[in-house]
């Protein structure tokens, strides 16, 4: 310089710094200053910035590194460098000059920034960091101060000097770089330069204009540092600000790096977004990587991966051919919680009017219900327990109690036992991506409703497809089916993840092998649909509506709609008794209040059982009051149990057991055990009581066949369906030969034994006058308890 400064930064007479002309002091810093100048070659004012005297090594580089950095970026929200030099021992570098203040200095003794205005500006410099890294270079000190506004409003990035570059592999050097209460925790952890850095400075700005103040409120910069390490930044709850712009900002506030935005451009998306959301381009939904990333996120979520390692495990376990009743029952008591709301779940009333008496045990649970059953709850409690975000606690036990509703209903739509099963999980978790939206990605959840507008249960699967498509990069049944093959769940189950496409079907749907992943999802859209009926409205409306539906999806599952209805109402109660097991408490205005009240008066129980599943009117399920037999089968039930738990009953002695009990407690004039045949594969007679027991035992001998339709023994083995004939003369034409010839009971029962889908067994039962075997719900449920426990015990599982 050639003359003195004065210690407002004034310079007397014509002080000059090389060509320049100082003409005042624009800011100073720790090791430097910023001084008004002008350029007498280009006839401009400029901003020169001056490293103090006496400045070590360190800071030396650091300004050169800043003039290197700068002069590869162009870009409108940075401010940029013209040149660098030295004079006379004085480094220096020449910027464009700003004429307005930084941001800092605009926002002094203000309040809140208004929203739309505070993302409007925070989009400029999200553009200028987007550039930067896509140079390698991390700002690592962006900060209000650092923000300059120019007379036409755009946001203008400087002062790049700790800036670095980013270097694979790099691990650092420990140094901690950046102003306390902007800096990023792994920052303030000594961590190598990244751009997530960035991204968090830039929340904490963004959260600063929206709130009126800063977030990290410490003088103490040390404590500053530690508080930033250990703690979450929250934007205030003053802050007034929708969930969506709430989350979009505790995002960029995440302390772990894999729970924050990657980019600066992703975090400008989700602000555009958020600004004009009808203006938002629809990504691009077959991209692979799109489901990739949004698995990545949610995989650095904690309890993601305890998620999908639970579902893992049951559903191996659950599945396997050769797991045992006690590995299933090991599994499932490692989780104390699980433990605890699956018993509370299987002593409902539905089945404790099964047992006969309180289940104290999760071996006896799973006696009870059966590995697909326990399989079905236990995937239910996984969810709801991983569906805790406070914040959106309702929003979360609404989709939740749907997408229940909908298993739930699936389930009873269904007439065959294994059907149901399997209908119960795939209608669940046909909600899989909208679920996991909701509970990890709560911001775009937010958006997609949004674009769906208030109305959100009117609007139909494609539409709220198209919406998810908007916001995700891909549709909810995407992310479900991605997640579900990252489970690694059956291949049959993720494809009837799928919406079925086309109009529904005007006639039932055959149970054939290659219909069966088609009716599924038919099953599934169905159940789903009653559910979002129920959901939207109350009283006549809501009967309305759910007729509407009945009518539409009735023709499709094989049923009529009065029969579909009152499978609503039947779901209703159980479901309730579901949510109250699960420890649900849901306030009395939430629409999910909805799903759970049942009408004082519903419909008469549906015909959804084996005669409803052969779509053929002449074969009649007798249902009939509680039966005293209850108690003699509920004692055999548990003797079974505990006898093959503890090995003191070999699987020969259960199935005499069983058989003698139902011989006795239901008064049958013959009961017939068949079982499958290795070197055959046919279900041959192996037991028998009652008159003429050997003769009898020698008679039954046939090949399961689910085409088989004239030989109602193969053809109901094959499919595991349970059936009681009140008056034979009505389905003689579907009895084989050799069972009319030599047999032909006025009345029978029947029920295949089958293991993991597949007969193994069939139990024959029958009286010699017709209409004389009337079994009720419980002693149907009791019988069928005793025959899975018998298949179980003779595949070896114990």
């Amino acid at each position: 310089m050639t003359a003195a400064t004065t210690d407002n930064g004034v310079t007397p007479g014509f002080a000059r710094l090389a060509r320049f002309r100082l003409l005042r002091e624009l800011g100073r810093g720790a090791q430097a200053k910023v001084m008004l100048a002008h350029d007498p070659r280009l006839d401009r004012e400029v901003a020169l910035k001056l490293l103090d005297p006496g400045a070590d090594a360190g800071a030396v580089n650091e300004w050169l590194n800043e003039a290197r950095a700068v002069s590869r970026l162009t870009h409108p929200n940075i401010v940029p460098v013209f040149e660098a030099d030295e004079h006379d021992g004085q480094p220096y570098l020449v910027f464009e000059y700003v004429d307005g203040p930084t941001l800092s200095q605009a926002r002094r003794g203000k309040g809140p920034m208004p929203a739309k205005e505070a993302v409007g500006l925070l989009l400029g410099v999200l553009d200028a960091l987007a550039a930067a890294h896509a140079q390698g270079l991390v700002h690592r000190d962006l900060k209000p101060s650092n923000i300059l506004l120019g007379s036409d409003g755009r946001a203008r990035v400087m002062d790049f000097g700790i800036a670095a570059r980013v270097v694979k592999g790099d691990r650092g050097d420990g140094r901690i770089v950046g102003t306390p209460g902007y800096m990023s925790p792994e920052a303030a952890c000594g961590e190598p330069p990244a751009p997530a850095m960035d991204v968090f400075a830039a929340g904490m700005m963004l959260g600063e204009l929206l709130s009126g103040g800063p977030l990290m409120r410490e003088t103490d910069p040390y404590r500053a540092v530690q508080r930033i390490q250990v703690e979450d930044m929250l934007l205030p709850a003053s802050a007034k600000v929708d969930q969506t712009l709430r989350g979009i900002v505790q995002r960029a506030l995440a302390r772990k790096v894999g729970e924050r935005y990657d980019s600066a451009r992703s975090m400008h998306a989700a602000l555009s977004t958020w600004l004009e959301p009808a203006d938002a381009a629809e990504p691009d939904a077959s991209s692979p990587a799109t489901l990739e990333f949004l698995l990545r996120r949610m995989r650095t979520k904690t309890d993601f991966p305890a998620l999908s390692s639970s579902v893992v495990r049951i559903q191996r376990v659950a599945t396997s051919e050769t797991e045992s009743l006690k590995s299933l029952t090991d599994e499932i008591l490692k989780d104390v919680a699980l433990t605890n709301k699956l018993l509370r779940m299987v002593n409902t009333a539905h089945f404790t009017s099964v047992a006969g008496e309180g289940i104290s045990t999760v071996s006896r649970a799973v006696a009870l219900v059966g590995f697909a059953g326990i399989r079905n709850m236990a995937l239910s409690v996984i969810l709801l327990e991983h569906m805790g975000d406070k914040v959106h606690a309702a929003q979360l036990k609404e989709e939740f109690l749907r997408a229940l509703m909908a298993g739930t209903l699936a389930e009873e739509l269904s007439p065959m036992a294994r059907e149901g099963e399997e209908a119960f999980l795939s209608a669940l978790f046909q909600n899989l991506g909208r679920l996991l939206t909701e509970c990890y990605l709560p911001e775009e959840a937010v958006q997609v409703r949004q674009q769906l507008g208030a109305a959100s249960e009117a609007i139909t699967p494609p539409a709220r497809e198209a919406a998810a498509r908007r916001v995700l990069g891909l549709g909810f049944a995407d992310l479900g089916v991605g997640v579900a093959k990252a489970w690694g769940l059956p291949d049959s189950l993720q494809r009837a993840l799928r919406a079925p496409e086309g109009e529904v079907p005007a006639r039932a749907i055959e149970r054939k092998a290659d219909r069966g992943v088609e009716r599924l999802r038919w099953v599934g859209r169905s159940a789903n649909a009653m559910a979002d009926a129920l959901l939207g409205s109350d009283g006549d409306a809501q009967a309305q509506a759910l007729l509407e539906v009945a009518e539409l999806y009735a023709p499709a599952l094989g049923l009529s709609p009065r029969e579909v209805v009152a499978a609503a109402h039947s779901s209703r109660i159980r479901l309730t008794q579901l949510a109250q097991a699960m420890g649900l408490q849901i306030a009395a205005n939430a629409p999910a209040r909805r799903l759970l009240q049942a009408t004082p008066n519903p419909p008469a129980g549906p015909a959804v059982a084996a005669a409803a599943a052969l779509a053929d009117k002449t074969l009649v399920v007798a249902v009939g009051p509680a039966s005293a037999a209850q108690e003699q089968l509920s004692q055999a039930l548990e003797n079974v149990r505990s006898g093959l738990a503890n090995n003191s009953l070999r699987p020969n002695e259960a199935l005499n057991l069983v058989l003698d009990t139902m011989f006795r407690a239901l008064d049958f004039r013959q009961v017939v055990f068949c079982l499958r045949e290795a070197s055959s594969g046919q279900l041959v007679g192996r037991v028998a009581l009652g008159v003429g027991a050997s003769e009898v035992r020698g008679i039954f001998r046939f090949t399961p066949d689910s085409s088989a339709v004239n030989n109602l023994f193969a053809w109901l083995s094959a499919k595991g369906a349970d059936l009681l004939i009140s008056d034979s003369a009505s389905v003689a034409t579907r009895l084989p030969a050799w069972y009319r010839q030599r047999i032909n009971s006025p009345t029978f029962l029947l029920l295949p034994v089958m293991l993991k889908g597949a007969p193994i067994g069939l139990i024959y039962a029958d009286k010699a006058k017709a209409g004389t075997i009337v079994l009720g719900e419980n002693d149907l449920a009791l019988l069928r308890a005793l025959r899975d426990q018998m298949a179980a015990a003779f595949a070896g599982q114990r």
